[in-house]
């Protein structure tokens, strides 16, 4: 049946196509809270936290410490949440599936973009819950989307690989939404936009994902998503030919081989392989968010306060990119 062939190859490959695009511009966002930062700096975000104070000069300065304080703390939380309900999150995922998981990250996504959008100087504290469902609904993205590598084979590792630079590289999305708001989009604008596009990952989770898992490995002619008549007969015959290809293994000689016995969960967390590598990664994590946390005090500081110095330096990775 080639025409079902060329079918289901679309779909993949659309599939691939539109999980890229979900991490590069929406999973991983709130790694780029530095940019976003100076964009709440703009609009007052905790500017009541900002007191008079005296240099050894004896010169008059803004001090805005208490206000970076709030803005790490609110990093801080969302970074926490981010890795702490990873493990909650993957028993959500193996429990319900793929549709389920989806959207409830999709719901926490959309509640954290509409907090940011009506937020203002004066609630101001809605960046602490906003912040924390931004992430929360970011590695949901990635997590689902990672099975996406099952429907190519020998490349699997290529695409997983993919999906987590495009999760890391989406912290320019805040930094866009900088440079926006410096041209004169406002705040609230950028951030219903990103609401909006939740119908976008609705859609996908729908039409491009399973309703549970998708397989490794992959059994032929393997669909998902919403599918037509023609698509349930196939899936109808991969069944069939999976009863038949299970049947035709269970000989004796395969009965009666010894079976090898797999790790228990709690061995594996308890193996020195595991340890060694959770303190590994703890390290490489907690390095990765100080410098995100610290970056807007420490370019404050660096410039002695100029705003427009600190702008600089943080738009010029992505003008380099463009440049490029």
């Amino acid at each position: 049946m080639p025409g079902l062939e060329n079918n289901l190859s679309v779909r993949r490959c659309l599939t691939f196509a539109t999980g890229l695009v979900e991490c590069l511009c929406f999973a991983g966002a709130v790694f780029g809270w530095a940019s976003l930062v100076f964009v709440l700096k703009e609009d007052r975000y905790f500017s009541s936290l900002c007191v008079n104070a005296t240099r050894l000069n004896s010169t008059q300065t803004l001090d805005c410490s208490a206000q970076d304080e709030q803005f790490s703390l609110i990093f801080t939380i969302a970074s926490f949440m981010n890795n702490f309900l990873t493990l909650p999150h993957g028993f959500l995922f193996d429990r319900f599936g793929t549709t389920v998981t989806r959207l409830y990250g999709i719901f926490f996504y959309s509640m954290g973009t509409l907090m940011v959008a009506f937020s203002s100087s004066a609630l101001a504290y809605l960046l602490f819950p906003a912040l924390s469902f931004l992430a929360v609904g970011g590695i949901l993205f990635l997590m689902t989307n990672m099975q996406v590598g099952n429907l190519f084979g020998s490349r699997r590792s290529t695409i997983i690989t993919l999906y987590n630079g495009a999760f890391d590289s989406s912290s320019a999305l805040f930094l866009i939404i900088k440079l926006l708001h410096e041209s004169g989009v406002s705040l609230r604008a950028a951030f219903l936009f990103l609401s909006a596009c939740s119908v976008i990952h609705i859609l996908r989770t729908f039409f491009l994902l399973p309703r549970k898992f998708i397989p490794y490995p992959l059994p032929d002619r393997y669909t998902y998503g919403v599918s037509c008549g023609e698509s349930k007969a196939a899936n109808t015959e991969v069944a069939a030919n999976s009863q038949t290809h299970s049947a035709a293994e269970e000989t004796p000689l395969t009965t009666n081989a010894p079976v090898k016995q797999e790790r228990t969960f709690r061995e594996c967390l308890l193996s020195k392989f595991f340890i060694w590598h959770l303190l590994w990664l703890s390290v490489m994590q907690l390095r990765h968010y100080l410098f995100i946390g610290t970056l807007n005090p420490m370019l404050q500081r660096l410039t002695e306060g100029e705003p427009s110095l600190g702008n600089t330096h943080l738009n010029t990775p992505l003008s380099q990119t463009f440049r490029l």
